[in-house]
């Protein structure tokens, strides 16, 4: 089966009923976790920004304390775990402030992180990509907000 083109479904979608709509929006979200946790976000937590992201940075926290510090491998692999979560929800929001706060606030958790990341060339490349993708994403924003975040980058990288 072939899938319809966006505007073959948002023109399909235009014909549905508010009823119909509801049914599609529902048996959607039992297909995939990801599908639920869009609505979720979507319904419930899109109108506070700001406690979407302060939720964000609580799993954050958390799956830091999981990391298994016995070797370099194990840390590498729940470095880069916490990273997908982090982009996954990043793309829910579609908010280039929430992208930069997140990903600082990744970046700071790397840097303090113990054992330190120096000892793995692995994650210091990572952590170098981060914080270069968060100076082209600081570069499109606004001055005021470009100020602030290029204070706490700067911090970063002493």
């Amino acid at each position: 089966m072939k899938a319809a083109s966006l505007k073959e479904v948002k023109s399909e979608l235009n014909h549905k009923s508010h009823s119909e709509l509801m049914e599609l929006c529902l048996r959607l979200s039992r297909f995939k976790k990801e599908n639920k946790e869009l609505l979720t976000y979507l319904l419930f937590e899109n109108s506070d920004e700001e406690g979407y992201i302060e939720s964000i940075k609580t799993a954050m926290d958390a799956e830091f304390e999981l990391i298994n510090t016995n070797s370099y491998f194990y840390i590498r692999k729940s470095i880069r775990k916490i990273l997908r979560l982090i982009k996954k929800y990043i793309r829910y929001s579609q908010n280039k402030e929430t992208e930069v706060e997140l990903l600082l606030y990744f970046c700071t958790r790397l840097k303090e992180f113990s054992p330190t990341i120096n000892n793995s060339k692995a994650l210091v490349n990572l952590y170098e990509r981060n914080i270069d993708f968060i100076k082209k994403k600081v570069a499109l924003l606004h001055e005021d907000l470009q100020y602030d975040f290029q204070l706490e980058i700067e911090e970063l990288e002493n």
